[in-house]
């Protein structure tokens, strides 16, 4: 087993070429001041900037800068799981590249986490984004707390500190579709969350777009959750009630009108039971698409290239 270091940090990098190095150099800095004994993961999830050789210039300036790519783009939550399967921190951190999770808020974390605790979340008191990407995490979250039945902070995302036995049970977790902060939040441990500010994003703009945002989020809820089916049951259950009051209708309608006998009945029913059907089918088969991706037991990633991370460490 290699050498432990005191603290690991592991940040996923996508269209940062202009924010890595005041990244690392933020980052040096506040290490520094808690020890000395520290790694850097810079992991390049096939950005299509210079980002890969923005790291490689780090890495030959530092050997505690570690650089991962990865052999094609597989979005940040596998972006972070493939730089925690190096990571040999005692503690380690996770954070975004573009610097609106502040480095100098690292200490704090640790400090709180000395007090005893596995895991120590940055809950974001005043949140840098705009109207729309605040208003969808907050529907995402709320939706995603009432579909499972779990609290869903909006405040809290993954950055944060971990302890090496968190992170060792999240390395274990074999779910091909992921989301590091919720998975994590599924694993017990004594936890807490401390409050952080956020910065305005260093540069550029979020790659985050809303098919990108719904896409994780249909997975977690997926992933986590059986409501969506039980609600099929619900609906069943309301579309017969539907059915009988049209019955009704149709009765009324057979003594009342000069349509002919059974149109409208029949025009309905077809619709409502036709869409019925599709719908039940539809989450039918998104579960099912879950477990098909499940069982092909494909990698979670897939590593093209490191630096200084010596080759003996084992890859998910």
């Amino acid at each position: 087993m290699k050498d432990k270091v005191h603290i690991s940090v592991v940040s996923p990098e996508y269209k940062g070429e202009q924010m890595v190095e005041a990244l690392v150099s933020r980052l040096k800095a506040t290490l520094s001041a808690i020890t000395e004994d520290f790694e850097i993961i810079l992991v390049n999830d096939a950005s299509p900037d210079d980002t890969w050789n923005r790291i490689r210039t780090q890495c030959a300036l530092d050997k505690r800068v570690k650089g991962v790519s990865l052999s094609r783009n597989f979005g940040e939550n596998f972006a972070i799981t493939a730089g925690l399967s190096f990571a040999r921190g005692e503690w380690v951190v996770v954070m975004d590249c573009d610097l609106q999770n502040r480095p100098e808020d690292i200490p704090l974390l640790y400090a709180k986490a000395m007090e005893g605790y596995d895991i120590v979340y940055a809950r974001r008191v005043d949140k840098k984004f705009g109207f729309f990407k605040r208003l969808s995490s907050k529907i995402y979250h709320g939706l995603l707390g009432w579909l499972s039945g779990a609290s869903q902070d909006s405040a809290v995302a993954e950055f944060g500190i971990y302890s090496s036995k968190v992170i060792d049970v999240y390395n274990r977790l074999p779910e091909a579709a992921r989301s590091f902060a919720n998975l994590i939040s599924t694993l017990g441990f004594r936890s807490t969350s401390i409050p952080v500010t956020h910065d305005p994003r260093m540069s550029g703009s979020s790659s985050y777009s809303f098919g990108k945002l719904l896409k994780i989020a249909v997975d977690v809820i997926l992933s986590n959750s059986n409501k969506p089916l039980k609600m099929t049951v619900a609906l069943g259950a309301i579309i017969v009630a539907v059915a009988v009051v049209l019955i009704i209708c149709s009765l009324i309608e057979h003594f009342s009108s000069t349509l002919p006998v059974g149109f409208s009945s029949t025009f309905i029913s077809i619709w409502l039971l036709g869409g019925l059907n599709i719908f039940i089918l539809g989450v039918v088969g998104l579960y099912i698409d879950r477990i098909f991706n499940q069982v092909k037991g494909r990698p979670l990633f897939i590593v093209s290239e490191t630096l200084n991370i010596t080759p003996d460490k084992p890859q998910e």
